[in-house]
């Protein structure tokens, strides 16, 4: 009768320790999904603000060009006693 009741005993804790071990991977799995969720979020911020900077300094760099272009054409106009219009057709 010892024995029948230590193998159920037995028995009853092993299947309290699966029952426990599912939960524990179910949520080790939840927390893995969240993770990989909050750096996919992040990668996709990342990859907006890299965009967003590369298209200001784009900006700026064609600005920067317009100007040197038109101070290059002033000068050109003045050397040159002709208009910038002129200048900028040269």
């Amino acid at each position: 009768m010892r024995k029948i009741a230590l193998i159920t005993a037995v028995a009853a804790a092993a299947l309290g320790l699966a029952a426990c071990s599912e939960k524990t991977q179910d949520a080790a799995g939840t927390t893995a999904e969240s993770a990989a969720n909050d750096v996919a979020t992040g990668v996709d911020k990342a990859a907006a603000a890299t965009d967003e900077l590369g298209d200001k300094a784009a900006n700026a760099a064609n600005k920067a060009a317009a100007n040197v272009e038109q101070e290059r054409a002033e000068a050109e106009a003045d050397l040159h006693n002709e208009s910038v219009k002129e200048a900028k057709n040269d």
